[in-house]
């Protein structure tokens, strides 16, 4: 892993599934005598993970999409900060040993050190940023016995761990991982080491970006499950302002005089998009939807199965099913297109990031990594429209729009001159500390769910 900055320090931290453990590890970037590693028993990941999901906007049992989102957002523990905090808290014990948290506040520094996390498959969706550093925690024998108490006749189940969490100021000064450290995603070597080409961000960052917003899914309602992630086009709107504002300064792609058609564009298909990315953009900004394409295909747990929602009609040939008028376009068929991707990217749709949760990764990101991309960002779970958020929020005002706040955030930081992810890391330790602070607006159910994926030196 390459260092472009010799006064940042750089970690790596790595997790491996390995039958009824996982195995992880932590060190310092040309420094192996740092290493330090521990073991997550299967019961303590299940535990975990039994956590996180309670968090997060998509169905859990007999749930629907909908019901899934108002638990997350109303009665979930990123609903309120007490209770995020208390789940950031529970992952920081059981994700990461005391060693590891040791090293990690060692390595706190001016600059700031950068961590590139490598999970497990099974720790794919792990906001990794929001762990908080434990002050206290079970007792070593309390974290036996519940472990032991949840290997049964019938297999291994999540680990009932006595919590003491009636303070939990008394567990943790809730400073999280992403203040000790900028954090983020490693690509996986096999990714990384594939032949590629790319051409890096001094060469292009004077080209136009390549804005693909909301398009228009043929078939599709406005308000249906594939139909309008931003809401109708308006240049009052909070996102339009700040693509307006971004087109006073530089060019961008598609060429247009009105920022409103750059929304909801009908003709944005696989085709459309090869033409743009063949003028060389600086950056690629995708906001829509994302999905694993077709869930009744042979191959759907495939990472290549995960596709983007542009305008392509079922007419277009590809490798995903068609839905209704619709064909998705696969991770599969944009690596068979060998589309030339820009130095950054950005996938701001439905678990875009999930390129972990597959033994091979080969996902939208590596996708576009494979097509010459150095940073991608993208998320690691569905998003909650503004409407939702606005319906069933706590106490959300008719103004929130977190969703406009994440598209804004991740353009300007992708527009920056230098350490794009690390901008990203800023803005979200910018949201941390407003949502400390009070502001349900500032939902980490948004900005948590960012993840940057980064190779060949970028940060």
């Amino acid at each position: 892993m390459a260092v472009t900055d010799p006064g940042r320090r750089t970690l790596v931290l790595r997790y491996a599934d390995l039958g009824i453990a996982t195995y992880a590890s932590l060190r310092i970037v040309g420094q192996p005598s740092t290493t330090v590693t521990w073991v997550v028993e299967e019961p303590l990941l299940l535990a975990a993970l039994d956590e996180l999901a309670a968090a997060l906007p998509e169905p859990r049992g007999a749930e629907n999409r909908r019901e899934a989102v108002e638990r997350a957002l109303s009665t979930g523990p990123f609903a309120k900060p007490d209770t995020e905090l208390t789940l950031a808290y529970i992952l920081g014990v059981l994700l990461i040993g005391p060693a590891g948290w040791h090293l990690l506040t060692e390595c706190v520094s001016s600059p700031r050190a950068v961590l590139f996390v490598s999970p497990s498959a099974r720790l794919a969706r792990v906001p990794w940023g929001l762990l908080a550093i434990p002050k206290s925690g079970p007792s070593k024998e309390e974290l036996v016995r519940a472990r032991q108490d949840a290997i049964t006749a019938s297999g291994r189940a999540a680990a009932q761990i006595p919590w003491q969490l009636a303070d939990i100021d008394e567990l943790t000064d809730g400073h999280r991982l992403m203040e000790l450290v900028d954090v983020l995603m490693a690509v996986p070597p096999n990714i990384v080491h594939s032949p590629r080409t790319s051409t890096g961000w001094d060469t292009r960052r004077d080209g136009p970006p390549l804005l693909i917003l909301d398009p228009r899914v043929p078939g599709q309602r406005p308000d249906s499950a594939l139909g309008s992630v931003l809401g109708r086009p308006s240049p009052h709107t909070p996102v339009a302002r700040q693509f307006a504002e971004l087109m006073t300064r530089r060019p961008v792609l598609p060429h247009t005089d009105a920022v409103v058609d750059l929304f909801r564009r009908p003709d944005a298909d696989r085709a459309w998009l090869a033409e743009l990315l063949a003028r060389n953009p600086c950056r690629l900004l995708y906001v829509g939807h994302a999905s694993s394409a077709d869930d009744d295909h042979d191959h759907a747990t495939r990472a290549d199965r995960a596709a983007l929602h542009l305008s392509d009609t079922a007419a277009i040939p590809g490798d995903a099913n068609a839905i209704g008028d619709h064909r998705p376009l696969t991770a599969s068929d944009l690596i068979a297109l060998r589309l030339p991707m820009p130095p950054r990217v950005a996938l701001l749709a439905c678990g875009s990031g999930g390129d972990h949760q597959f033994d091979e990764a080969t996902g939208l990101v590596a996708a576009m990594i494979l097509g010459g991309a150095q940073l991608v960002t993208a998320t690691l779970w569905s998003l909650p429209t503004t409407a939702a958020h606005r319906q069933f929020g706590t106490a959300s005002p008719e103004s929130a729009d977190p969703m406009a706040d994440l598209v804004a955030a991740v353009d300007t930081a992708h527009d920056a001159a230098t350490d794009a992810g690390c901008a990203v890391n800023r803005w979200q330790r910018q949201q941390l500390r407003r949502w400390r602070d009070g502001a349900l607006t500032a939902s980490p159910l948004y900005w948590a769910a960012l993840a940057t994926f980064a190779v060949d030196g970028e940060r």
